[in-house]
């Protein structure tokens, strides 16, 4: 049955802060109760985690466990921010070693693809090849949030999608990121959104996780992921030059 035909979907997420920054699998928990599928979020992180970290289950880290006895239909792996760019070898080993794993275990694997930092722009487009590249040799999904946000970001430079230290996303950076994985899930674009999102703590409560975001803002989103879903990233590898690295 393909994923389109199903009432909901299973997904763990495996990274850092940049996954559990502002609560972003609740989020897209959230913003997929306006599709026709639910999807169920988990997460595995913890702060400046690599995706070696995880396969080793280091600094506590049970995230292969979690693959085998999860259940997950989706395992969304997310490398360190900078690992595509410091440490490229190690990545494509370990998203190797993770997409095997993964299919082992009767998930699909995705790359949530990242940004670069605020003050290194030029950074993206090796950001986008690594992963592109990891999505490519290991057969695997791709979520294009890098290309989302500089698309966003050349559109409307005044968006605020860092926090300030210029790296983890800010609560409307998350939206965006969030609105991406819905799509690339569920196959389909809400039409709106509401401007609050709210969970229930332990007690009953009402928490916000977001609150008050401009309808406006939701709606260039929502174009943005649009642009994004239907045109095929614009970078060409060379075939000779992928072949002898």
């Amino acid at each position: 049955m393909s994923q389109t035909e199903r009432d909901s979907l299973k997904i763990l997420f495996v990274g850092n802060s940049y996954t559990f920054v502002s609560n972003m699998p609740h989020l897209i928990a959230l913003v997929s109760d306006s599709t026709k599928i639910k999807l169920i979020t988990s997460k595995s992180t913890l702060g400046g985690a690599t995706l070696s970290n995880h396969w080793h289950g280091e600094r506590g880290l049970k995230t292969k466990e979690l693959i085998k006895s999860g259940g997950f239909d989706i395992v969304v792996l997310q490398e360190f921010s900078m690992g595509t760019i410091d440490n490229p070898e190690i990545f494509l080993e370990y998203a190797k070693k993770f997409c095997d794993y993964i299919k082992e275990n009767g998930s699909k694997p995705y790359f949530y693809e990242t940004w670069t930092r605020e003050r290194i722009p030029q950074f993206q487009k090796t950001i986008t090849e690594m992963y592109y590249k990891a999505a490519k040799e290991n057969d695997a999904g791709l979520v294009k949030v890098g290309e989302a946000r500089e698309l966003a970001l050349k559109l409307r430079p005044e968006l605020e999608l860092y926090q300030a230290d210029g790296s983890h996303p800010s609560n409307l950076g998350a939206l965006l990121a969030a609105c991406l994985f819905v799509k690339e899930f569920t196959n389909e674009i809400p039409n709106k959104l509401p401007s609050r999102f709210t969970i229930m703590d332990g007690e009953g409560e009402s928490l916000d996780l977001l609150d008050f975001i401009n309808q406006l803002d939701i709606s260039f989103f929502l174009e943005i992921v649009k642009e994004i879903s239907t045109n095929k990233m614009a970078i060409k590898y060379d075939d000779e030059e992928n072949r002898n690295k």
